[in-house]
Order: structure tokens, then sequence, then C-alpha cells
């Protein structure tokens, strides 16, 4: 079993507490490939562009000219993030601007660990509403939905409501974090790809 494996720590800039998630993928896992795990363990609905930010280089999925940065399927995790305690930006949605950095915590976490090649560890607090309008607007959002004395408070809850398609007497929970709904989705994604991501062992 040759494939390496990195740990990654994902924090959502701004928020308070901290919205973030530990994870695992392969090491070797090229860039178009660890946004689609990104959307999954935050929770977003990839409605939106986004971009890789390391140092000078930019990658994004349709770069239209060489302002707009690289390609991000050409080039892989490993190849350019090596050092443990590494950093880099990954941006999700320019008109909200969510930030995210994300760090390497372990270059070589124990392949006999992971039931599957990407893997959720830990985390905390529910992915923001999508098109909030960023972090502040978002983290207003839950003081309103906290305080039913606020002036806008029930438009507030029925926007939310509508949004979620919950029920009348279901509220969204802010705090929570799902991580055996993210490793379903995991799962779901790697069964969904593996053909098309070259492992060099069979996990079945």
């Amino acid at each position: 079993m040759n494939e390496k494996f990195y740990q990654l720590k994902i924090t959502l800039t701004g928020s308070k507490p901290a919205i973030w998630r530990q994870f695992v993928v392969p090491a070797s896992i090229s860039f178009d490939r660890l946004h689609d795990v990104i959307q999954i363990v935050m929770g977003w609905q990839d409605s939106h562009l986004h971009e890789f930010r390391i140092d000078k280089l930019r990658l994004t999925e349709m770069p239209e000219s060489p302002s707009d940065g690289k390609e991000e399927d050409l080039y892989r995790l490993t190849d350019l993030i090596k050092q443990k305690g590494r950093s880099f930006t990954y941006i999700y949605d320019f008109g909200d601007g969510w930030e995210h950095e994300i760090t390497l915590e372990n270059s070589d976490y124990p392949a006999n660990n992971l039931p599957l090649p990407f893997y959720c560890l830990n985390g905390d607090r529910a992915c923001p509403l999508e098109d909030t309008g960023g972090i502040d607007s978002y983290e207003n959002l839950i003081a309103i939905l906290n305080d039913p004395d606020h002036e806008e408070y029930v438009e507030t809850r029925q926007w939310v409501s509508e949004l979620l398609d919950l029920d009348e007497d279901e509220d969204f929970d802010f705090e929570q974090f799902p991580i055996n709904n993210i490793n379903a989705f995991l799962a779901l994604y790697y069964r969904w790809s593996r053909d098309r991501y070259h492992l060099l062992w069979d996990w079945e």
C-alpha cells in the first residue's frame, strides 16, 4: 500500500466559534477532487465558483484567461503542499466571499485507520446557509433567530424555513455537526468517482 494520506484541517475564516472540519484525503488527490471533498465535509451545495490560493498560485475550475488562474485538475495536493503546518486558502462563492484556511496537520496519516480514502475525523458547528451574504451577515442571521423579540425574527425564520424546506415547528440547528451524514456522503462520492480515481489498491 504505497499511497500516502494527508490529514487536513479546514476553518471558515472569521467564524466565531470556529466552523471547522478535520479530514483525511490521499496526498495525490487532484485539486478538483479536493474541491469536491471540501464541499461535502463543510456542507456547501457547490452552486458557486471557487478558487484555491497557494502563495501566488491561483487554481480554479475553468479559467477563461491566464489572469483567472490555472486549471485545478492539472495539480495534485502533494505537488504543492508537502510540509506539516503548511497552509493555503480556499474561497467559495465570490459574491459572499466564504474564505477557508486549510492546514496540513499530518503528512503521513496511517492508512490502516481509514475505512475509505476520504474520511472526516472531527469538526464543529453547521455549515452556513448558502447566499446569506458572508460570515458577518450569517452571524447576524443567527443572532436574529436567537432573539424572538427581534423585529426581523418572524421574517427571517420564515425565510430560513422556506430555504431549507423545514416544518413549521422545526428549527435549523446552527451548532450541529453531522459527521455521520458527512462520511456517508463521502462514501457515496468515493463509489461514484473510484473508476476515475486511480488508487493503488482496492478498498473492497
